[in-house]
């Protein structure tokens, strides 16, 4: 592949020939660079297979069409992180996922002064970490045998979802650039659950979306499949597979997903943990059924899918396990092509990022909307890059 502007050819997969330059990282809100912006003012970028272009996001109703059919993920965010002490020295603990057995799965984090944190070892088994209200936490084990960075804890109290609420605050890492309510990590989609469960980290994909875009779509002919999945948390240092998480596909769900296959519609996830939780679902005839409960499931070319379509998904780093699913769904050339666009026209990655389309690539100019087929003017000047 062609280097573009500058941009190396991608690699591809987790072992990307390519790196992020600091300045690409999204460093606060949409809403918040600039007067009378919303959420939506993020850029869009585009995939048809390796032919790309560039909007903005309140474009993606023209970019999908009656019957096709999103597949978003209704969990809301915790307030995942809390601070804590071993003895005399300061941590931070994430909080990921509660096991069947009451045990959290956590990560303890250095504090960096910054109001941010850094990587720490976990461990060891015994460590006991104090938490406000009198609260204890006692590491048991490793989650699993690839890394020791997260640990089975026990806390001394049963309600730990009131724990992080009354104490607790969104987890933030380094290249943010202030601490945000946790309203900015909750997306139009997120609906609490009766047990308090919630995912450590935003499902980002769907941060975008408003309720006057999601009206639009609708008025277009889109419809929507909620599901539930739960995600843990995924470490700014560490490029790990994703764990097993807590989804839930519900049976009308799965109702309107089999029904799009069955048309002319296409299945896109918004998100990666949108996928997981759909294609955990979905039988080897490619038949999604309601189901719920953890999934290990790890989406890779090799795996393939039996259910999407497509993806919207946020800009992903290069060691990240997430491309692996990218190229699963639309394939290495593809991926390759539209994060090497991505750098040339300076996206914004990270949860308060841009966000890439991928749709398939057997759909041909002349059968899309005469806008898609156009240059678009937006990677040049776009108000979501004003920071």
């Amino acid at each position: 592949m062609t280097t573009a502007m500058g941009v190396p050819p991608l690699d591809g997969g987790r072992a990307a020939g390519w790196t992020l330059p600091e300045e690409l990282s999204a460093r606060v809100p949409a809403e918040q660079r600039g007067p009378g912006l919303d959420r939506d003012a993020v850029r869009l970028l585009v995939s048809h297979g390796t032919r790309v272009s560039h909007h903005a996001f309140a474009e993606l109703p023209g970019r999908l069409r009656a019957g096709d059919l999103l597949v978003v993920n209704t969990s809301t965010t915790l307030a995942a992180a809390v601070d804590g002490s071993i003895g005399h020295a300061r941590v931070v603990v994430h909080f990921s996922t509660r096991g069947d057995d009451g045990r959290w799965a956590v990560e303890l984090r250095e504090p960096d002064g910054r109001g941010t944190t850094g990587a720490r070892g976990g461990g060891p088994a015994g460590t006991e970490v104090r938490l406000p209200g009198n609260v204890r936490l006692v590491l048991e084990e490793p989650l699993t045998g690839r890394s020791a960075r997260l640990w089975w804890g026990r806390v001394s109290v049963a309600d730990v979802p009131g724990l992080l609420r009354r104490h607790g605050r969104p987890i933030r890492y380094s290249y943010t650039e202030r601490d945000q309510p946790l309203s900015a990590y909750q997306t139009v989609f997120a609906l609490p659950s009766a047990d308090g469960a919630g995912s450590a980290e935003m499902p980002s994909a769907a941060r975008p979306f408003t309720a006057r875009l999601v009206a639009e779509l609708v008025s277009r002919g889109v419809q929507f499949a909620p599901v539930t999945l739960h995600t843990g948390v995924a470490s700014a240092e560490a490029h790990e597979p994703p764990y097993p998480e807590r989804f839930a596909v519900p049976e009308t769900s799965a109702r309107l997903i089999n029904a799009a296959r069955a048309g002319d519609g296409r299945v896109i996830g918004v998100g990666t943990t949108a996928v997981r939780a759909v294609e955990s679902a979905a039988g080897p005839d490619g038949v999604v059924r309601g189901a719920k409960g953890w999934t290990g499931l790890v989406v890779t070319p090799e795996r393939g899918v039996r259910v999407v379509d497509g993806l919207l998904t946020g800009l992903h780093e290069p060691q990240a396990s997430h491309l692996l699913m990218l190229e699963a769904i639309a394939g290495k050339e593809a991926v390759d092509r539209g994060y090497e666009e991505a750098l040339r026209g300076r996206y914004l990655w990270h949860e308060f990022g841009d966000v890439h389309l991928l749709l398939p690539a057997e759909e041909r100019p002349d059968t899309l909307p005469a806008a898609l087929s156009a240059a678009n003017p937006h990677t040049e000047d776009c108000r979501s890059n004003c920071r």
